[in-house]
């Protein structure tokens, strides 16, 4: 079963071209609504939260790409190109949005509530996998929540 990771199931010219991602009507009917989120294969979906005032992140991959979509709450997404010199950009995020990061890109969130996300990525995140694939950058100062 390990196998399964090393196999490579999407290509770049089908990814998003903003990161700001908008989302398909949901569909909706007298039992409630189904809201699709990423109609794309993916390898791993983790729920995570995150406690105000805190920053996660702070990080690229090297071939990872993933998804986030609030569920609750508010956080700020900073992002720019690896190696760029250039000052982040900076997107708010509330619930029922998501954001796309692309590979080899710098980007850290800024926890502003109480957050929980759904995370879609292309690689699986057991540990190992996570580690040889992520560098850690400071784009933000966790003390500060200073973005440089």
């Amino acid at each position: 079963m390990e196998h399964w990771k090393n196999i490579t199931i999407d290509d770049p010219a089908l990814w998003p071209t903003d990161h700001l991602i908008k989302l398909d009507s949901a569909h909706v009917d007298a039992r409630g609504s189904i809201q699709c989120l990423v109609n794309f294969p993916v390898k791993n979906i983790s729920l995570i939260t995150s406690r105000k005032g805190t920053v996660r992140s702070n990080h690229y991959h090297k071939t990872d790409w993933h998804y986030m979509y609030v569920l609750s709450g508010r956080f700020d997404y900073c992002y720019r190109p690896t190696g760029s010199a250039a000052q982040p950009t900076k997107v708010t995020l509330g619930a029922g949005e998501m954001v796309f990061t692309p590979p080899m890109e710098d980007h850290a969130t800024l926890f502003h509530e109480d957050t929980t996300l759904i995370v879609m990525s292309r690689n699986p995140r057991d540990q190992e996998a996570y580690e040889s694939d992520v560098v850690r950058v400071q784009l933000v100062d966790p003390a500060t929540f200073t973005v440089k």
